[in-house]
């Protein structure tokens, strides 16, 4: 009986260990495909790369079928879901490099031809990220939150003279004028926050990647808060730092108004997996990629 074609998805990168392959054994993966390691035949020593695979029927995986897919919001949710799980469970067991979803082989002997090609780059960086975690980092603005000329309390400025009553349109003109400069300040007062906690998480962080800022129902906080996203950084934090790093991060918090700092992970490195075009923030030595990481 003739078996259906099939194609060859890769999860990751990591150094093969009877521990990670006791992991790989128990997974299954996206489709509910059993998982299993693809070293590199030829490799030398116990610690070469190998992917991390599995089989996915070529009929649902082929290029025109993922163009379908990728339109089904259902379809892709469980997919990633599924892609996640197998990465975040490998990376409670070892080091990995985390891969995009839908990394996909025509067969077993390209990834192979793919995995010596790039092992260099691989074993480099599984090297980097040994013993860390990439923690989120996110600061949120309350839309409402009152400009610096708002202020009110024992040192407030005195109110000045009421001026002369203007026309409506002038009046008009004025508020807007008001409403403007407050905004500023909002935004002014936001962007200092951002810098104040994004300085304090980099002291104990061995790299940040600033990804773009989000928007609608992203900037929602678990208990519902609304807030405009100022800030949206990964940083890649050793083991042993992860509760000095926290601690730093909601201490640079505490005190600014209408400000929300939000810290997730510990997660795997999804941000710092290999190298990707970038550019850096001059002012703070901060790389900056065209993707968003962990949610």
């Amino acid at each position: 009986m003739n078996r259906e074609p099939t194609l060859t998805y890769v999860y990751a990168v990591a150094v093969p260990t009877p521990e990670l392959g006791r992991t790989v054994a128990s997974l299954r993966g996206v489709a509910d495909a059993a998982l299993s390691l693809l070293p590199p035949l030829d490799a030398t020593g116990p610690a070469a790369p190998a992917f991390v695979t599995s089989q996915v029927p070529h009929a649902d995986w082929r290029e025109e079928a993922l163009r379908t897919h990728f339109e089904d919001l259902g379809w892709l949710e469980s997919t990633a879901r599924a892609h996640h799980h197998v990465i975040q469970a490998l990376s409670d067991r070892a080091t990995v490099l985390p891969l995009r979803m839908a990394t996909l082989y025509q067969d077993e002997e390209r990834a192979l031809a793919a995995l010596r090609e790039q092992r260099p780059a691989f074993a480099d960086r599984l090297a980097l990220l040994a013993h860390h975690a990439e923690y989120g980092v996110k600061v949120y603005v309350r839309p409402d939150v009152a400009g610096a000329g708002d202020a009110e309390g024992p040192d407030a400025a005195p109110p000045a003279a009421a001026p002369a009553p203007a026309s409506p349109g002038k009046a008009y003109l004025q508020a807007r004028k008001r409403q403007h400069h407050a905004r500023e300040d909002r935004y002014q007062q936001a962007a200092r926050a951002a810098e104040r906690i994004a300085a304090a998480a980099a002291r104990h962080a061995t790299r940040a990647v600033r990804h773009p800022t989000q928007s609608g129902p992203l900037t929602r906080g678990e208990a519902g808060e609304d807030g405009e996203n100022v800030l949206n950084d990964a940083y890649l934090v050793p083991d042993d730092r992860a509760e000095t790093f926290r601690r730093a991060v909601q201490q640079a918090g505490e005190d600014l108004p209408g400000v929300r700092v939000d810290i997730t992970g510990p997660w795997a490195p999804y941000s710092f997996a290999m190298p990707a075009p970038r550019t850096t923030d001059p002012r703070t030595g901060t790389d900056t990629v065209p993707r968003g990481g962990p949610t």
